[in-house]
């Protein structure tokens, strides 16, 4: 990998797209967030962050920026790493006694999952089990059923600030869903890579192979989408070439704007679906409440194993994009696993405190998974039990 070098110039400097929502990228942007708020007329919103970002500098930060500006706001940060349903619902009670106008999510994606979640039932109210995905999206009623939200990326890894998708644990089913509204969208996504300087090494591996894992997962759904491609295949050239920049030099601000748009363009392509790497994931983070981008990263050798036999020509230009010299599948899924072992990825889900006895009912679950009908291959139950039990004792 490292053939080719990040072009400096570009990623350096400030832009503003409107694909796939307004996006504000550069670094030093989010000091624009007052001008922002004011131009969307916003003037009371509800900053939304998850229970491990509240003491950092970034929280401070925003509130002092939108006070500059003359723009209220109050702080909900009572979202877990795999936000709860009932966390949601706390979250709407801040929002409506405070009389806000609009969100700000900012974190990680569980931090932008909460707000988008709040953001989809607290003006409509329509319940938020409603929104999910497999069912046919609700009709609204009345002006304005959605507040205006802005996304604020602070972890360059679920592609979260692109769309209103939120992956949220049904607390009584023990179950992650995923909800979404096709009218609803951010008004904003900020995207500065400077918010990622502070990122510890550790969540910066598992936060880059998150999102790695988008572009994978996304580029191997079997499905036409060319625009979703274009983003897989960019999205994973970028995170090669900065992925282990950013976690070894953690202020190499050019290393953390190429992870920054790389997790970006796996955000995008995601839209396409996931597949059995998340399917399995979602499950396991909404019982253990695991970190999902970790989850993900133990688990992707295992499926990587079943997926890709037929998928040859996927693999040669996903390999390609990421510049391995060896493009054939067994060549990919060892470059992958050196990777991981540089990024010091555990080998099994057993070593993050999931237990073997659990494999049957995760395998069950994560065929309830809306990523599960997207995986390039159809798995039944036992291949499931045993991709599962696989994951938690030996993924590599």
């Amino acid at each position: 990998m490292h053939r080719f070098k990040l072009d400096k110039d570009h990623i350096l400097s400030n832009q503003d797209w409107t694909f796939p929502t307004f996006t504000a990228y550069g670094p030093g942007r989010f000091k624009e967030i007052g001008k922002f708020c004011n131009n969307f007329n916003i003037s009371n919103p509800l900053i939304v962050t998850d229970s491990g970002s509240i003491k950092l500098p970034f929280i401070s930060e925003l509130s002092n920026l939108l006070l500059d500006a003359k723009v209220n706001s109050n702080i909900y940060s009572n979202i877990s790493p795999n936000p709860r349903d009932d966390e949601i619902d706390g979250g709407c009670k801040k929002f409506k006694e405070g009389n806000h106008d609009a969100i700000i999510a900012i974190g990680g994606g569980s931090a932008m999952d909460g707000g988008k979640a709040i953001s989809l039932t607290v003006n409509s109210n329509i319940p938020l089990w409603d929104f999910e995905f497999e069912q046919k999206p609700v009709d609204l009623k009345g002006k304005n059923p959605f507040p205006k939200i802005i996304t604020i990326p602070t972890t360059a890894g679920t592609g979260a600030e692109t769309e209103i998708t939120a992956m949220v644990t049904h607390v009584e089913k023990g179950m992650k869903f995923c909800l979404w509204h096709p009218d609803a969208r951010p008004c904003l996504a900020l995207v500065d890579p400077e918010l990622t300087l502070k990122l510890p090494p550790n969540l910066t591996a598992w936060t880059g192979i998150d999102a790695m894992i988008h572009a994978i997962e996304g580029y191997s759904v079997p499905m036409f989408h060319p625009l979703c491609d274009g983003s897989a295949l960019e999205s994973l050239s970028l995170i090669s070439k900065s992925l282990y920049l950013a976690v070894e030099e953690p202020d190499n601000l050019l290393a953390r704007g190429g992870m920054i748009v790389g997790s970006y363009l796996g955000g995008v392509a995601f839209l396409k679906g996931l597949g059995l790497v998340h399917a399995i994931s979602h499950m396991v983070g909404a019982e253990y409440n695991t970190h999902h981008g970790l989850t993900n990263a133990i688990i992707l050798p295992t499926v990587m194993n079943y997926n890709l036999p037929g998928l040859e020509e996927k693999v040669k230009r996903m390999s390609e994009a990421m510049q391995f010299e060896d493009h054939s599948i067994d060549g990919f899924k060892n470059n992958l696993n050196k990777m991981l072992d540089r990024l010091k990825i555990p080998k099994g889900l057993n070593e993050i405190g999931v237990p073997e006895d659990c494999y049957e009912r995760i395998a069950k679950k994560s065929m309830l998974d809306q990523a599960y009908g997207q995986n390039p291959k159809k798995a039944n139950l036992d291949e499931l039990n045993e991709l599962v039990i696989n994951s938690i004792k030996k993924a590599r």
